[in-house]
């Protein structure tokens, strides 16, 4: 998505991730522009490589991966248990041993893997004076352990080092919690996968073009074997929410116009005299919002072990997926404009073909 953007000649403003998506953000925000593409996929070419064992020959990987379906399953779920089992260069290594599961220890071991490595990698390819020069926003968001609130690290509201972006993408119970000024968290999806409504909600309100990216897809096949049951709990589960936070922004953002509409129509004076009137003011908002969804399309050789994947024949799969999505989306220059209907919000999705607006 990122490189469709470069081509298009895009810069984001703001750059807010959750998971996965924190660690795109660090090496995006953290490069000079002209370095964040290429830093990207050094960042991305590290960490798909296994921990201990040598590499594949990218030729000859390439050539199981496109072989036929049945290889390809065959060197996904290879790649699956690779992961599990050895872990990713410069990400995570497997704890030995594994902490035993009623075994008191301390809350920064409890998990079946090690993550040290990754603060290493991160520091190596992302320079955190400029993540915190002001020139880009940057949000990623975590989930406090005890509280159980989503929380975000905003470089508009504090100083953001490596930890703040590993916090998001500590997935439980696999990666530790990550622990910061005395509070202990965990990736941000256990609550939202998403930042989307921490972006649209942020005031001062303005004209908004979001893209959005999403590695879980709501549309899917029945599954018809115990396998495809699991892979496809997993979309359903995780994907339910962006839709849920989708539709609720547009309704929100829709009554929010109304309100305006109606202050229009009342005098200047009344509005000022009437404590109710006052009140609908910090309501109000007639700003407009368009979402373009990049919305990964889960594919029939992956298992329920997706979210692991790392694969480097799996990486440049879903690198050309993205990038084949985001050059088709862009393809349409009226998506970009912002909306005209009476929510002032609408979102695309080239997999859905046509736009989307919730109705009053």
């Amino acid at each position: 998505m990122f490189e469709g953007l470069e081509e298009a000649g895009i810069a984001p403003n703001w750059i807010a991730g959750v998971s996965i998506g924190a660690l795109n953000t660090a090496v995006i925000a953290g490069n000079a522009p002209e370095h964040r593409l290429e830093r990207l996929r050094e960042f991305w070419q590290t960490v798909c490589q296994p921990s201990f064992s040598p590499s594949l020959p990218a030729a000859f990987e390439d050539a199981l991966f496109n072989c036929s379906f049945h290889m390809r399953k065959w060197l996904t779920d290879w790649q699956t248990m690779d992961a599990f089992v050895q872990g990713q260069r410069g990400f995570f290594q497997p704890r030995w041993p594994s902490p035993p599961p009623s075994m008191q220890v301390d809350p920064l071991d409890a998990s079946y893997y090690d993550t040290s490595l990754l603060k290493t990698t991160l520091e190596r390819l992302c320079d955190f004076d400029r993540i915190n020069d002001g020139s880009l926003r940057v949000s990623v968001g975590a989930t406090n352990v005890r509280t159980g609130n989503l929380e975000y690290f905003d470089n508009t509201e504090r100083r953001l080092r490596a930890e703040h972006f590993m916090a998001s993408g500590a997935l439980p119970p696999g990666f530790p919690p990550v622990l910061i000024d005395g509070e202990y968290y965990w990736d941000g999806g256990v609550v939202s996968n998403t930042p989307l409504a921490y972006v649209l909600q942020a005031t001062p309100r303005c004209d908004t073009l979001a893209f959005q990216v999403d590695l879980w897809s709501a549309q899917g096949t029945v599954p018809d074997t115990m396998l495809g049951v699991a892979s496809r709990q997993k979309d359903l589960q995780y994907s339910s929410r962006t839709r849920l936070v989708t539709d609720w922004l547009e309704r929100s953002q829709g009554a929010r116009r109304l309100v305006r509409e109606l202050l229009d129509k009342v005098p200047a004076a009344e509005r000022q005299a009437n404590h109710w009137c006052q009140l609908a003011e910090q309501l109000a908002c007639n700003k407009r919002y368009n979402v373009i969804h990049l919305i990964y399309s889960a594919k029939a050789h992956e298992g329920p072990g997706k979210d692991i994947l790392f694969g480097a024949s799996t990486l440049r799969d879903h690198w050309a997926s993205g990038l084949e999505d985001i050059r088709e989306s862009l393809s349409h220059r009226d998506w970009l404009a912002m909306p005209e209907n009476d929510t002032g919000f609408i979102t695309h999705d080239i997999h859905r073909k046509t736009p989307r607006c919730v109705k009053l």
